[in-house]
Order: structure tokens, then sequence, then C-alpha cells
């Protein structure tokens, strides 16, 4: 008698996690992947010429390099 009532509770749990509780919206997912892109865009690279590090967002990407400021993109042409 037991074992039967444990396993209809059961089977109710499967159908309510499975059917009846809400997902997530799509608009939660979308704001998860907004936060990641705004924690990568403030990783650190190096400069290419002179060596500093610089903010992803603050560095200068010229053929395929970063650099710190226009000088050291001058300077290494």
């Amino acid at each position: 008698m037991i074992l039967k009532v444990l396993l209809v509770i059961g089977v109710i749990g499967i159908v309510y996690f499975m059917f009846i509780k809400k997902k997530p919206t799509i608009s939660q997912k979308n704001q998860a992947k907004a936060k990641k892109n705004e924690e990568k865009a403030d990783d650190m690279v190096e400069c290419s010429s002179c060596g500093v590090y610089a903010e992803v967002s603050e560095s200068i990407l010229s053929n395929a390099k970063y650099y710190c400021s226009q000088e050291c993109v001058v300077k290494a042409a």
C-alpha cells in the first residue's frame, strides 16, 4: 500500500517538473549572455609594441594585434 502511494507521488512529481514547472524565458537567457559579454570586455591584453597591459575595450586593434595607444600603432608600422 505504501509502495503504491510513493509510486503515485513520484509520478506526479515527474509530471510536475517536466510539464508544469515554468522554464526560463528567452529574455532571461539573453540577459545572462549580455552579462557574460560585459565581463569579457574587461579582459586585459598586452600591447604588441610596448608590452603594457590595457583593457580590450580601451585598446586599438590593428592588423590582428592589440595596441595601447595610437602612438604604438604608428611606432609598430
